[in-house]
């Protein structure tokens, strides 16, 4: 049985100025998001050019920050920040909702692609390969701030592990790490091979729906549920509800791209 490292939240300071480690994790998706993205526009036939890339990212970065606060705000948290209204503008402290910041990256999306005039799922197809590796740094910010920790596990798990932000001290599963692991690391490869060949248009896409809702699904399983708007009276959580969409739609998707390429 392990116990959670409870690391410092906050990297460095200089002067007055704290960053934290769930801050920079955010920046470490946003540079590995260019660094693939670079990648793939030198390596394989690309629909954009590395100045829109950067001009893509600046969207996406709005979506991310603007939809994963009002999600977690609105799914998880309402009765807390509607009683504290300015903690919804304290990004800093953590709190984003991954299925508010798909929901923003989305309308971030459609309005880049018309502004391009681009089809809006040759952006997505583009871009789905590059967020997995991003997901996982979120997860690891997670990790690092001991916060989102796993339901109670057996204490004779090698890997059980003990969050004293959780105020029982009873051994759990680092459900962070879990994401890491499958919605970062194994929807990566899984895309990146995937999309290493020439697909219809949406099947990209409709791949990493499928994948993230199957992945978050099972996650969900060893994750500690967060009440959200229904209370936990629920057999599955949340962020298993909020998933089930993103499967049914990511099928529609792949289905809808091999018809049309038939």
């Amino acid at each position: 049985m392990l116990l959670h490292p409870q690391f410092d939240p906050v990297a460095f300071s200089v002067g007055p100025l704290s960053v934290r480690w769930y801050g920079l994790m955010y920046l470490v998706a946003f540079v590995q998001f260019i660094l693939l993205g670079r990648y793939r526009i030198k390596t394989r036939p690309a629909i954009l050019n590395a100045e829109q890339l950067d001009d893509l990212l600046f969207y996406g970065m709005l979506g991310v920050i603007l939809g994963g606060r009002l999600g977690q705000v609105l799914f998880y948290e309402p009765g807390y920040y509607f009683s504290h209204p300015l903690e919804i503008l304290a990004v800093w402290k953590g709190g984003m909702s991954f299925h508010g910041g798909f929901l923003g990256v989305l309308v971030a999306m459609l309005l880049w692609a018309r502004k391009q005039g681009m089809a809006v799922f040759d952006v997505t197809d583009f871009i789905a390969p590059l967020v997995p590796l991003g997901l996982a740094a979120g997860r690891i910010g997670n990790f690092i701030n001991g916060e989102l920790w796993g339901r109670v596990a057996d204490p004779s798990l090698p890997w059980a592990m003990i969050f004293p932000q959780s105020g029982d001290l009873q051994p759990r599963h680092p459900s962070q790490l879990y994401h890491v692991g499958l919605e970062g690391l194994a929807l990566f490869v899984i895309l990146w091979l995937y999309s290493s060949k020439t697909r219809p248009r949406r099947a990209v896409s409709g791949v990493f729906l499928i994948g993230y809702g199957i992945f978050r699904f099972i996650t969900e399983y060893f994750r500690e549920p967060d009440a959200g708007i229904f209370g936990q009276s629920y057999t599955i959580s949340m962020g298993q509800w909020l998933s089930l969409p993103m499967i049914a739609v990511g099928v529609a998707l792949l289905v809808l791209a091999y018809r049309k390429h038939a």
